[in-house]
């Protein structure tokens, strides 16, 4: 008999099966979302959510797609419990609660941006692979394409819908500063949506939107445009350690401080940076206070983000890697070495985590 038999017949035959099944699963998970994005990329969830039960032969025809490819992917989205199958009318219906995640643009339950950020994050695994050996990084701008614009509609939802109501009221006083004229960085900012969602809800306020990568902010100044005139409210590519401009009322940082190789020296220039009495808000990804706290949907998500995208562009970018877990205590650590030493949580939801903090 060979080792590898005697050591199989050692194991806990229930417990091995279990974990078989799981991994099966989750297998079958990750074809699922393969099979999500396309239906992401080609509108079929959007085109399901305007209508009625369809056969893969009327969703084909809504959507100029070949049906023998429709098929299958009904299936396997039915399988998954994305979809509802009526076996009596032989018809596939995507229900309206399904329909304001993955359909509706505008729902604040949107997570189609994750389809798309996270089958480009994927495509990275074979470069990922090769840090694991060097030890070295790989920037944000190496990844796919698909990156930024899925980063934007993950994020978007959040923006839209807990921005103003929620995260900037946690600061007091801030929105009636904001409502008077304030001079707001938004540094970090990607494509400009929470920019430009701040600059359309305080018209009296100065925004000026900064990020080291040229084309998300080549895609801001677009989306400005795009919007209609927006009279208060910039762009600039630079460093985040570097960014122009003094006197500033607000600095934010949004899902961005744990991604920079030098977070200290971007708190020390929004430290510097600050008006009298301004304020600093710095809203990360949610994650555990031990280790063990991130052992939940949630910490796998965002761990998995942080080896394939977030850790990486830190390690290319410096020489200190927060992560995307990080906890509140390494993300106050980093804020004080930076200048900014008072700083304590003010809000939080099941994804994001909002500090404040001041000099």
């Amino acid at each position: 008999m060979s080792t590898t038999s005697r050591e199989a017949d050692q194991l806990d035959r229930a417990k091995a099966e279990a974990f078989q099944h799981k991994f099966v699963q989750d297998l079958a998970a990750v074809a699922g979302f393969a099979c999500a994005s396309i239906g992401d990329r080609l509108n079929l969830y959007k085109a399901m959510a305007s209508g009625g039960p369809v056969t893969s032969e009327q969703l084909a025809e809504a959507t100029s797609t070949h049906e023998r490819y429709v098929r299958e992917w009904l299936i396997n989205q039915a399988a998954g419990g994305y979809l509802e199958y009526d076996p009596t009318t032989r018809r596939y219906s995507l229900p309206a609660e399904h329909a304001a995640v993955l359909a509706d643009e505008e729902s604040p339950y949107h997570c189609g941006g994750a389809l798309q950020l996270f089958m480009a994050l994927l495509q990275a695994e074979s470069n990922i692979s090769q840090c694991f050996v060097s030890g070295k990084g790989m920037l944000w701008a190496e990844h796919d394409p698909g990156l930024f614009l899925g980063t934007e509609r993950f994020f978007r939802p959040a923006y839209m819908w807990q921005l103003i109501p929620q995260w900037l009221p946690s600061i007091h006083g801030l929105p009636d500063k904001l409502h008077s004229g304030a001079k707001v960085a938004d540094v970090g900012c990607g494509h400009g949506v929470s920019t430009l969602v701040m600059a359309n809800a305080f018209p009296l306020s100065h925004f000026s939107g900064f990020d080291n990568h040229v084309r998300s902010i080549e895609a801001a100044i677009d989306s400005a445009r795009k919007g209609g005139p927006v009279k208060n409210v910039s762009f600039e590519a630079c460093e985040a350690s570097a960014f122009p401009g003094n006197d500033y009322d607000l600095v934010t940082f949004f899902d961005c401080l744990h991604d920079m190789g030098d977070p200290v020296s971007a708190c020390r220039r929004a430290a510097q940076a600050l008006a009298k009495d301004g304020v600093v808000m710095i809203v990360e990804p949610m994650a555990g206070k031990t280790v063990e706290d991130n052992f939940n949907p949630v910490g796998r998500l965002l761990s998995g983000a942080s080896v394939l995208c977030c850790t990486p562009n830190a390690i290319a970018s410096g020489n200190h890697s927060l992560g995307t877990i990080a906890s509140d205590e390494a993300l106050a650590a980093v804020a004080r070495a930076g200048g900014l030493t008072q700083f304590r949580r003010v809000c939080e939801t099941p994804f994001n985590r909002v500090f404040e903090a001041r000099p």
